[in-house]
């Protein structure tokens, strides 16, 4: 009898441990926009759907990065989308707009940045390029990026940006999962 009472109760972590792979699995799905979703999380036994929400939690809350290119925005916009359906009340609303604004934020300074950079070394890539031409006896243009003093001036400038913005997105992070936490049934 012990043992039934064993198997029974390993059964239920068998299917919380499956639906939290589900959950995985969808919000990879969700993220391509292969599939709907909240109807997902609907069609799951509600005894599963807290393992199934935190599998898809993981993941989601995993994506959430600087962006690079305005593709990123609109990926981080879907995310939002999708931990919508995982957290529930307005605080978490009003969190991931402030959160996708700062990352909004980012994307344009770092543009703005990478002119500002380039602007400012600009003289010294002419005098190099004039040097080397004058070597060389034709003219030639050199790459910023294949000019390892540019890049060394490039990356400490920009990482002093990256780090004031992945500061504001840990803590943003941290507060997400603080609701998400909040939001689970004891």
């Amino acid at each position: 009898m012990e043992r039934s009472d064993s198997i029974k109760g390993d059964k239920g972590s068998i299917d919380q441990f499956d639906a939290k792979q589900k959950g995985k699995k969808l919000a990879s799905s969700f993220l391509a926009g292969d599939i709907n979703l909240a109807d997902e999380i609907k069609a799951m036994p509600p005894e599963q759907q807290g393992s199934l929400k935190q599998g898809i939690f993981d993941v989601l809350i995993s994506m959430i990065s600087l962006p690079v290119t305005e593709e990123d925005e609109k990926r981080i916009g879907v995310i939002g989308k999708g931990m919508q359906l995982v957290i529930s009340g307005s605080e978490f609303s009003s969190l991931y707009k402030q959160l996708s604004a700062a990352l909004s934020q980012y994307l344009k300074e770092a543009v703005q940045y990478e002119e500002a950079i380039r602007r400012q070394y600009a003289p010294k890539l002419r005098q190099k390029e004039e040097e080397l031409s004058r070597r060389i006896g034709r003219e030639v243009r050199i790459d910023p990026f294949q000019d390892p003093e540019f890049v060394a001036f490039y990356n400490q400038n920009m990482g002093v940006l990256k780090n004031n913005y992945q500061t504001a997105i840990d803590q943003g992070k941290e507060e997400i999962r603080r609701l998400f936490e909040k939001d689970r049934p004891a």
